[in-house]
């Protein structure tokens, strides 16, 4: 049973009405023109638009869910990379957004540091101290992490260099 025909039978419609619409619809059907059900287009804009609104959370959601796993990256990393710095007491003064603070080193960290070796990051407002190659892996994740680095001296000989111990003179003529 149509539609029609329980609108005639529940007497909301007339017969006459109810041919009057059947005319139009096989009128627009024969000159070529869709017969629109404003229903329908409504409710697929509708879809459209929630479909829309769902892919907009979900991209929100993944950027927060990436941005979560680059935290947990990083404080992985200088968690299990951090040197102690347990018996320091020698004070080492470097610049952290715009003021100067202060953290007590070992001579040898305070070295490290000062050749380049070892960072200084920040996690949870608490300092640590990670080795320079961890440093850099941290900055590709956040660089704010990292609050000093400092470059390596070019002219210094690798500690590992069998040759360190033999200068080369300056006056050499070939």
């Amino acid at each position: 049973m149509s539609l029609q025909d329980q609108l005639l039978k529940a007497g909301l419609v007339s017969k006459h009405d109810a041919k009057k619409a059947n005319k139009a619809k096989h009128r627009a059907l024969k000159s070529g023109k869709k017969v629109v059900n404003e229903a329908k287009a409504d409710a697929a804009q509708k879809r459209a638009e929630q479909a829309e609104r769902d892919r907009q959370l979900n991209a929100e959601r993944k950027a927060e869910a990436e941005q979560k796993a680059l935290q947990a990256q990083i404080r992985q990393l200088i968690t299990v990379n951090s040197q102690p710095r347990a018996g320091g007491e020698v004070a080492y003064n470097f610049s952290d957004n715009g003021k100067i603070t202060k953290i007590l080193v070992t001579p040898a960290l305070q070295q490290g540091l000062v050749n380049g070796q070892l960072a200084i990051a920040r996690l949870d407002d608490q300092y640590h101290l990670v080795a320079a190659a961890v440093a850099e892996k941290v900055a590709q994740r956040d660089d704010k992490a990292i609050v000093m680095l400092n470059d390596k001296p070019e002219n210094q000989p690798d500690e590992d260099d069998p040759y360190a111990e033999f200068q080369i003179p300056d006056d050499l003529m070939w």
